[in-house]
């Protein structure tokens, strides 16, 4: 399939969509700016931490909802594989560098599995158990976040989805873990913040 201005416009519009936190909209409810609270990040885990988990739950369906989204409009027009996908990593860059927020944005983990969750639920099921035992024993959202976007890629070859499905997945381990580099920095200091340590 080649490219047309019809995907052009589909791809802007994917990572426009991006754009918009869901940290950002529930915070703002609150008169809060989420962007000057906690890490100073738009995602469901800042907002956990600064506002509560009723609050972290709705952005945390917000997010997850752009990429489910853009993925299944995507398939109902009958994109190529290598286009679907592509949408749903523009969806994940607007996420993690919304052109609205000066191209400061979340970590793309709750858009990711959204994203997973229209190509296929039996790997966002595996990352997602595997993701949240980490998080139980550790107590660490970011390590269990960090540990999902690194076994991804396993995940999605030993469950047999194609290669391109597979590439897609490195590349969205990679988008993954960059985001967390603070994260991975404090967390090999001692210094990340557990679940339970106050807001």
């Amino acid at each position: 399939m080649e490219i047309n201005i019809f995907h052009v416009i589909f791809f802007l519009i994917a990572y426009l969509l991006g754009s918009v936190p869901g940290g950002y909209i529930m915070a703002k409810t609150k008169n809060i700016d989420i962007i000057n609270q906690g890490s100073g990040n738009a995602g469901a885990t800042n907002v956990l931490r600064t506002m509560g988990k009723k609050e972290a739950v709705v952005t945390l369906l917000f997010d997850g909802a752009k990429g489910f989204l853009v993925i299944y409009v995507a398939q109902m027009l009958d994109f190529s594989p290598q286009y679907v996908l592509l949408s749903g990593i523009l969806v994940i860059i607007g996420h993690n560098w919304p052109v609205f927020f000066g191209f400061k944005g979340g970590r793309g983990i709750a858009t990711s599995l959204g994203i997973l969750v229209g190509i296929s639920w039996q790997v966002i099921l595996v990352v997602l158990v595997i993701g949240l035992i980490v998080i139980g024993i550790s107590r660490y959202i970011s390590l269990g976040s960090i540990t999902g976007a690194v076994i991804l890629p396993f995940v999605m070859y030993f469950l047999g989805l194609h290669t391109v499905y597979i590439i897609f997945g490195i590349i969205m381990s990679v988008l993954g873990i960059v985001r967390h580099i603070p994260n991975i920095k404090r967390l090999l200091k001692g210094t990340e913040n557990k679940i339970g340590k106050g807001r």
